[in-house]
């Protein structure tokens, strides 16, 4: 048997199976990411997204799946990902400052496109 399966026999007990499974269905719903069982990091992935998400349903069914299974209750996401929308990485509010030219940061960089508005060229 290889270490991947031994490492994951506890999702031959069918509770548990229906509670990853549970997390699976809501993370796709609210990602758009289908994770499958035989991915390498399924545990680290389920860590990650129930750290992310919204839905209050998704946390609490990590957790009972956590208390069940001690495995899982050693990984955890120690560092902070960056915030994402569908899996983009969404700018944080440092970016947007340069990108506005607010007072004490940097100079706003000048459109590169010309803009024309009936016919003329604005700005």
């Amino acid at each position: 048997m290889n270490s991947v399966a031994s490492e994951r026999s506890w999702l031959f007990d069918p509770s548990l199976l229906k509670l990853v499974h549970q997390c699976r269905r809501l993370i796709q719903s609210e990602f758009g990411v289908k994770l499958h069982l035989n991915e390498d990091h399924l545990e680290e992935h389920l860590a990650e997204y129930a750290g992310k998400t919204r839905s209050q349903h998704l946390v609490h069914t990590w957790e009972a799946l956590k208390q069940r299974v001690p495995e899982l209750s050693q990984i955890s996401a120690d560092q902070p990902a960056a915030k994402t929308y569908r899996g983009q990485p969404i700018a944080n509010d440092d970016d947007v400052k340069v990108r506005n030219g607010e007072p004490g940061e940097e100079e706003a960089r000048p459109r590169k496109k010309q803009v024309i508005y009936r016919g003329q060229v604005v700005g």
